[in-house]
């Protein structure tokens, strides 16, 4: 089950996993939202996923969800019987608006945090006793950011959300290690998306220069591209990680070594 699939980090990974030869339930809100200043996912982006992961030969749910619901992410977790159960979970769900932290507006704060931490909660509590139920083990990875090691301007709440993902994994890595459950997080840096390239986020490194220092990669690349974070991912739900439980992973070009 991949969140936030219609496009960006959420859909390569959906693809890169179905090339590795699982079958995908893909799951996205698919409208815009008052307090995020770009356009998010459409439904014709999640079909176009749906499509991709078909055309690499397996099976796609397609399920619109809003992944900061428990009961709307109990739904697609349920769906996802129709394809035996789930194995893997990539919490990826993610979204941005900008402010200091005394100027955000409530519904601003509300906004990231209830998509980039209530969500990942929401849908690892909505996954996780079917994978205790099924008793196969699995991997579950939780998609963080730069922001989830350090502080930057401008995104208060965005850090503390990407922060609170690394205090969920490693917690949930110990509850579900006896399970065979193993619990990751990626932090991708700056990532080639439509987030990651809007006028809203070229504003904000405009506005605040310090942050685009931090984030510039110590690598010869300008962005990381989507299928760099999609290879760790795939990585960490297959058996060549089945020992690796509770860490997160780096793919930033060497961003933290700023």
């Amino acid at each position: 089950m991949v969140t936030g699939a219609g496009r960006g980090q959420g859909r390569a990974q959906a693809v890169a996993l179905a090339q590795a030869g699982a079958d995908i339930v893909a799951c996205d809100l698919c409208h815009d939202q008052p307090t995020v200043p770009y356009r998010l996912s459409a439904r014709e982006d999640l079909e176009e996923t749906a499509r991709l992961v078909r055309e690499a030969g397996r099976r796609c749910l397609v399920r619109e969800a809003d992944a900061a619901s428990v009961e709307q992410m109990e739904a697609v977790a349920a769906a996802a019987s129709q394809l035996g159960g789930l194995d893997v979970i990539c919490a990826n769900a993610g979204v941005i608006n900008f402010g200091r932290a005394w100027a955000l507006s409530e519904a601003q704060w509300d906004q990231v945090i209830g998509t980039n931490l209530k969500g990942a909660w929401a849908t690892c509590r909505a996954a996780i006793p079917g994978m205790i139920e099924r008793d196969q083990g699995g991997s579950i990875i939780l998609i963080g950011s730069a922001a989830s090691l350090r502080g930057y301007p401008g995104i208060s709440h965005y850090a503390a959300a990407k922060h609170g993902l690394v205090g969920l994994m490693r917690s949930l890595a110990i509850e579900l290690a006896p399970h065979r459950v193993r619990v990751n997080c990626v932090l991708p840096g700056g990532v080639s998306t439509f987030m990651g390239t809007t006028e809203a986020m070229h504003a904000w490194l405009q506005a605040e220069p310090d942050a685009s220092r931090a984030l510039a990669p110590l690598l010869p690349v300008d962005l990381v591209e989507p299928e760099d974070v999609a290879a760790a991912v795939v990585w960490l739900a297959s058996d060549a990680a089945r020992l690796v439980t509770g860490v997160a992973v780096p793919v930033d070009a060497g961003v933290q070594l700023r």
